[in-house]
């Protein structure tokens, strides 16, 4: 009996054990909350030597309800574990090595006493308590960190001289800043905003003040500012130090006509000490990138010939006064980050490319384009060093966040050093994306992808969203996007596309949205619905909801104004009356290239492309997100959509996010970023699934 027993008991053990591995082993799908968890990397840079890649590491504090981000570090070998090189209560970034590799340079709020150069030097001026972000110093030695800056208005970005002695950085400056004016720290000075020019609000700072964007070169030793640009009338901003060290190429808009919704900004250069700049590029729309060759003797830079034309690169002599010069014609992609080869015989520059991001190079002399990363993914913020002929950068896929990379300038022996977010990875099931191709309106090709819902099962009928993304110029693609994995977990499969107006296809694709709002690319999206249903049987026709944001949303609210195919609609920050749209919002006028003209010029069809025009025909029910402060898409459109949809008896409610703008869905504060998700998940289980005990978000 007893060794019955013990036989029993025995079997019971390994009976546990066994169960006990199974839900070990057991996974689940992402929900909205899983945001808290996450671990964002971002902003690379190589150390001097090679052997060090230094990155941000941003994570979520739900108790306090924000982002902190922290400074690491990590073997470019791979060979050693990141560790943590930052470790202040308030946020660290924009690591940047010291030439010679000795310090670490980067921007912080922190509070401090006095700004303290490194030992041996002598001190700056003294510090304010301004909660601004400075530079701070901190040595690879140890240490504390010390704080090299103490400009009134903070820093936003700086870059060490070629020689580390010195660093150029961007600060803001107004009128009473310079003047040293009694009235304005005065009770009685007034509060009112007054302004004498038509950009008067962004949707990132929200309403200017008088304060614009210049530069200071600080001295590393004692930590002195001179500032050596100036004017009331407009911003500098990305500069760039000459390879002697002695001259700084910068981008300004210096028509006077910046604050007047002209986009006519110039490649200038300016002596390290200051004077009158000297004018490089000569377009008369947008160029930007300024970016010194090796030798010193010329200036790439990304410039516009036309109006919403795609940049095409140029190459410009430093000192001035000859036209610039176009380099690979055929690119028909749009270039940011541009790079030299230190040999100066090519170019590199990231793109979107057909939903993907990745890098390219330029072979200058040949005229020839090749791609440099490959692969289903988004490639971003590379950095270069040339000695060690090594390149890093961070990149994601549908089922994983970023990382850090490491890989030869060639994009070979390609590394990863660090593994973010993977014990959550380990807990997950993520769905699988799948692309396919349909033809648009015009027969073009248009890229399709569809998000198989969790758990999957052959012969079983699954519902669908589709997801419209914004810009119309931005693009899908093999990205992160915790929403569809959201939808995916509760069982709803995701219908995704990159219809006319998308970036990544060429200036033709993209600029085919001209004229077409509410036209082809409604066409294009819907034409999408219908192949997805006829190459994947198994999603149900019956049960399809629709979502977007941004000109997402404002396709959203077309659609169900034109069809009644969706069982529910869910519009974030969207546009639904161009006509009061076009004088509230951040950019005046700004759809007129689109429009063939500005509003007062094509006044019939901005309101027959309106939205709300077709209120009257809508029965889908539909929630309305949108944030109080949002300048892009002001308040009012939601409200004016939610007041039509109630005066003709739809099936709507209005949801208003407190302090959040137009970037509440990728920048908000986390608890409204996961809400808003939570938002989406019930209005959708309440009008697909049926389930009439759905509770919203704030009955919770």
């Amino acid at each position: 009996m007893r060794k019955l027993f013990r036989q029993i008991s025995l079997c019971s053990f390994i009976l546990c054990l066994t169960v006990s591995g199974l839900f070990a082993q057991q996974t689940r799908g992402i929900t909205p909350e899983d945001y808290y968890a996450f671990e964002f990397a971002s902003d690379p840079n190589i150390s001097p030597d090679g052997k060090l890649v230094a990155y941000v590491v941003t994570k979520v504090d739900r108790a306090q309800n924000r982002r902190n981000s922290a400074i690491w570090i990590v073997a470019a070998d791979g060979n050693r574990a990141p560790w943590q090189f930052t470790t202040s209560p308030q946020n660290s970034n924009t690591p940047r090595w010291s030439p010679d590799g000795k310090w670490l340079a980067f921007l912080s709020s922190r509070p401090d006493a006095a700004p303290t150069p490194p030992a041996g030097t002598t001190p700056g001026t003294p510090a304010t308590d301004l909660p601004r972000n400075q530079i701070y110093l901190l040595s690879m030695n140890g240490g504390e960190a010390r704080r090299l800056t103490n400009l009134k208005n903070g820093v936003s970005t700086f870059r060490w001289s070629p020689d580390g002695t010195r660093m150029i950085a961007v600060s803001r400056l107004g009128p009473s800043d310079s003047r040293g004016d009694a009235k304005s720290d005065s009770k009685d000075r007034s509060d009112v905003r007054h302004y004498k020019n038509l950009s008067y609000k962004f949707n990132d700072t929200g309403w200017f003040d008088d304060r614009r964007t210049h530069l200071w070169v600080v001295d590393v030793a004692s930590g002195s500012a001179k500032q050596v640009t100036e004017g009331h009338n407009w911003n500098d901003s990305d500069p760039q130090w000459s390879p002697d060290g002695k001259r700084i190429a910068f981008v300004s808009n210096r028509t006077g006509k910046e604050y007047n919704e002209n986009r006519n900004t110039d490649v200038w250069v300016i002596t390290a000490e200051g004077g009158e700049p000297t004018k490089i590029s000569d377009h008369d729309e947008a160029d930007n990138n300024p970016r010194w060759s090796p030798d010193g003797k010329q200036i790439s830079f990304t410039g516009e010939l036309h109006d919403r034309d795609h940049p095409k690169i140029f190459l410009a002599p430093a000192t001035g006064g000859a036209p610039s010069v176009m380099v690979a014609k055929d690119l028909d992609l749009i270039p940011s980050g541009l790079e030299w080869a230190a040999d100066g015989g090519s170019l590199y520059f990231e793109t979107g490319v057909k939903g993907e991001s990745q890098l390219f190079r330029v072979d200058l002399q040949k005229q020839t384009l090749e791609p440099v990363t490959s692969g289903p993914r988004a490639v971003h913020n590379v950095d270069f060093n040339w000695s060690a002929r090594m390149i890093a950068y961070t990149a994601n896929d549908f089922k994983h966040l970023d990382n850090v990379y490491v890989a030869d300038v060639k994009g070979g022996n390609e590394r990863q050093l660090t593994n973010l977010n993977e014990a959550l990875w380990k807990q997950l099931q993520l769905a699988d994306v799948e692309r396919f191709t349909y033809k648009s309106a015009d027969n073009w090709d248009v890229d399709g992808f569809i998000v198989k819902p969790i758990g999957w099962q052959e012969g079983k009928k699954y519902p669908l969203i589709l997801s419209v993304h914004g810009g119309p110029a931005g693009q899908y693609g093999v990205d992160w996007y915790q929403e569809f994995q959201v939808y995916a977990a509760q069982g709803y499969a995701v219908l995704f596309t990159n219809p006319r107006g998308s970036t990544g296809y060429g200036q033709k694709f993209e600029r085919g949205i001209a004229g077409e709002w509410g036209g082809k690319d409604y066409q294009d999206v819907m034409n999408g619905v219908d192949a997805a249903l006829k190459k994947y049987p198994w999603i149900d026709a019956e049960r399809m909801g629709v979502t977007g944001g941004s000109y997402g949303g404002y396709l959203t609210n077309w659609i169900v104004g034109h069809t009644d195919r969706f069982k529910a609609a869910v519009t974030l920050r969207s546009v639904v009356n161009f006509l009061s749209d076009e004088g509230t919002r951040d950019g005046a006028y700004g759809h007129s290239a689109d429009f063939g003209g500005d509003l007062f010029e094509r006044f019939d069809l901005f309101w027959d492309r309106s939205p709300l025009k077709y209120a009257k025909n809508v029965k889908t029910p539909t929630l309305i997100l949108h944030s109080d402060n949002d300048f892009r898409v002001p308040l009012e459109q939601g409200e004016q959509w939610f007041r039509a949809l109630k005066h003709f008896g739809v099936t709507t409610e209005i949801v208003m996010f407190p302090r959040e703008n137009h970037n509440l869905t990728r920048s908000g504060e986390p608890k409204h970023l996961v809400e808003s998700l939570n938002w989406q998940l019930y209005w959708f289980d309440r009008f697909i699934n049926g389930n009439a005990n759905s509770v919203p978000p704030d009955q919770k």
